[in-house]
């Protein structure tokens, strides 16, 4: 109970970083997650790790041997996942998700989002999801969690397939946006 209200609190604190007041729930977290790829030899992207409860179901859903580069601008968030994650399959960069074509040299297979989007400006939000679009393989996923359905038509000028699901049991009702790179 307390660390609940103490991350909570580091939230709030953050808003304008976090997006969010508190983590998101369980739900949220197995949906956002839904197409890990779980195949050998992946690179799949976190942006927002935050304290790394989607962190967590990430590693938990893809392969042994597969890589995550999970991005997040607070260091503070950064030094503590550090601590209590241990998996040499995570790789922590304190830096936003912008900046993915500098860090990020490979294919990627999937990218998993929780970023404040509606906090950004119209030139970076088109910026990161054009970014991600060149990045991930064909057949491949970007899966953002948002507090809103506003920003979905930037995705869907870019992506070639996308859809939304409603989280309700999320405080506030969460939209997990599932965003396909189509096969060429």
């Amino acid at each position: 109970m307390y660390q609940k209200f103490k991350t909570s609190i580091a939230y709030t604190k953050n808003l304008f970083v976090t997006g969010a007041i508190s983590q998101t729930c369980r739900s949220v977290e197995v949906e956002i997650c839904r197409f890990v790829p779980k195949e050998d030899h992946k690179i799949i992207v976190e942006f927002g790790m935050g304290h790394g409860n989607i962190t967590r179901e990430i590693l938990n859903n893809m392969a042994p041997n597969s890589k995550l580069y999970a991005f997040e601008v607070n260091k503070s968030f950064c030094d503590q996942v550090r601590n209590i994650i241990a998996d040499d399959r995570l790789i922590i960069i304190n830096d936003g998700g912008e900046n993915i074509k500098k860090h990020i040299l490979e294919d990627v297979h999937s990218v998993i989002a929780s970023i404040p989007f509606s906090f950004f400006s119209k030139e970076k939000q088109i910026g990161i999801i054009q970014d991600v679009y060149d990045k991930l393989v064909n057949d491949a996923y970007y899966s953002q969690v948002l507090y809103s359905k506003i920003p979905f038509n930037k995705f869907q000028k870019i992506f070639d397939s996308c859809y939304i699901e409603k989280i309700k049991d999320n405080i506030p009702t969460a939209y997990i946006y599932h965003c396909k790179k189509a096969a060429i």
